[in-house]
């Protein structure tokens, strides 16, 4: 997919929503053992690419740095769903400290009172922290309304 194609599904009015909503973004990976997984992440989006940030020991932090192709979800529990797909490659940077993209993506869900207490403890527990930036090569919006996926598509035209 074409970067500009992909930069165009990501700044759809629908795409920023859920890009800067409090919602999770679900990370699937393949494992260091070859099984794929899909564990829920908090993340920053600044624009052009996605941060996460976790423990260095994360077993994420691991795997990527053997096969960095990775895809997000982020999706709604609303009827019906609005669901944004990206796929892209992730590049894992150890850091000193706690990045201050984790601490504005945490402060997508936190209230704002919150927000000391929860920078000072995990100023505390983190020395370093893995850094992870996912750039999109692939992006997908559904709203299951005018945007379906594929195989719908097909049927809703009548060519399978």
């Amino acid at each position: 997919m074409q970067h500009e194609t992909v930069m165009d599904v990501l700044r759809d009015p629908l795409a920023a929503e859920l890009l800067h909503s409090p919602l999770l973004a679900r990370l699937g990976y393949i494992g260091t053992d070859g099984a794929p997984r899909v564990v829920p992440v908090g993340y920053l989006w600044n624009g052009s690419t996605f941060i996460v940030c976790t423990a260095v020991e994360a077993p994420k932090v691991r795997a990527l740095a053997s096969n960095a192709k990775v895809a997000l979800s982020i999706d709604t529990d609303t009827q019906p769903p609005h669901v944004l797909l990206v796929r892209g490659s992730a590049a894992v940077e150890i850091v000193d400290g706690v990045p201050d993209e984790f601490l504005d993506a945490s402060q997508k869900a936190l209230p704002r009172d919150q927000r000391p207490q929860f920078e000072a403890q995990v100023r505390a527990i983190y020395p370093q922290m893995a850094r992870i930036t996912i750039a999109p090569e692939w992006a997908k919006l559904l709203d299951f309304e005018t945007r379906l996926p594929i195989a719908v598509e097909g049927l809703v035209r009548g060519t399978p």
